[in-house]
C-alpha cells in the first residue's frame, strides 16, 4: 500500500516545491517524509500535512480504522529509496540491508562511492576486498548513517551544504535537545 500511495502523495506535495522521500505504514500510523533543496522548516511541514491529509482521506491506507498522520523532514539519517536518493548520498556512509538469499552479508555499511542505473558501490574496511557492488533490486532497506566527528565538508561542495544544517536540527516532532556539530 505504501508504494501505491507514493506517487499520489508525491504529486500532492510537488506544487509546494517539496519532494516526497518516504511513506511508511506501520500499525495505525502513516509516516510521510518530505524534503527540498536546502532543507525544510515547520511551515513546510505544516503545508505538506495540509496537502497530504485530504489525499489520504481519498486513498485511505487503513480502511475502517482511525490512524495518525506524521509528516516530517528526513532528519540526520535518511531513508534511501530511489536511485536519485542514492546519487545525492554519494560520499556519505550508508547502511544497506539486502533481501534474504542475496549473496554475501545481508547487513552492509560503507561509504557510498558510486551509483548508476543498476545499483551502487560501497567502500569500507569491513567489506570484502574493501568494497562491494549492490544491485538496487537486492536492497531491502537503506539509509544514510550520521557519523559524529566525521570529516568536515569541503567549502565548495554545495551538493552537501545543507546536510550539516539539517544535522544540527532534529526532525519535526522529534524530542528537542541541543546538538552541536564540529
Amino acid at each position: 500500500m505504501a508504494d501505491e500511495l507514493f506517487d499520489v502523495l508525491a504529486a500532492a506535495v510537488a506544487p509546494l516545491g517539496l519532494e516526497l522521500v518516504d511513506v511508511e505504514l506501520r500499525g495505525k500510523v502513516a509516516r510521510v517524509v518530505v524534503d527540498r533543496e536546502g532543507g525544510i522548516d515547520l511551515d513546510a511541514v505544516a503545508a505538506a500535512t495540509r496537502a497530504i491529509s485530504p489525499v489520504l482521506d481519498d486513498h485511505d491506507p487503513f480502511p475502517d480504522h482511525k490512524y495518525s498522520l506524521e509528516v516530517s523532514s528526513p532528519g540526520v539519517e535518511r531513508t534511501l529509496r530511489t536511485p536519485r536518493h542514492f546519487t545525492h548520498a554519494i560520499g556519505e556512509v550508508v547502511s544497506v540491508r539486502t533481501y534474504p538469499g542475496t549473496e554475501g552479508e545481508r547487513r552492509i555499511q560503507g561509504r557510498l562511492v558510486s551509483v548508476d542505473d543498476a545499483g551502487m558501490t560501497l567502500e569500507g574496511e569491513g567489506l570484502p576486498d574493501g568494497g562491494r557492488r549492490i544491485a538496487f533490486d537486492e536492497v531491502e532497506r537503506a539509509r544514510t548513517v550520521f557519523v559524529w566527528g566525521g570529516e568536515p565538508r569541503r567549502s565548495g561542495d554545495k551538493r552537501h551544504g545543507s546536510a550539516q544544517r539539517r544535522a544540527a536540527r532534529p526532525a519535526a516532532g522529534a524530542d528537542r535537545e541541543k546538538v552541536t556539530t564540529p
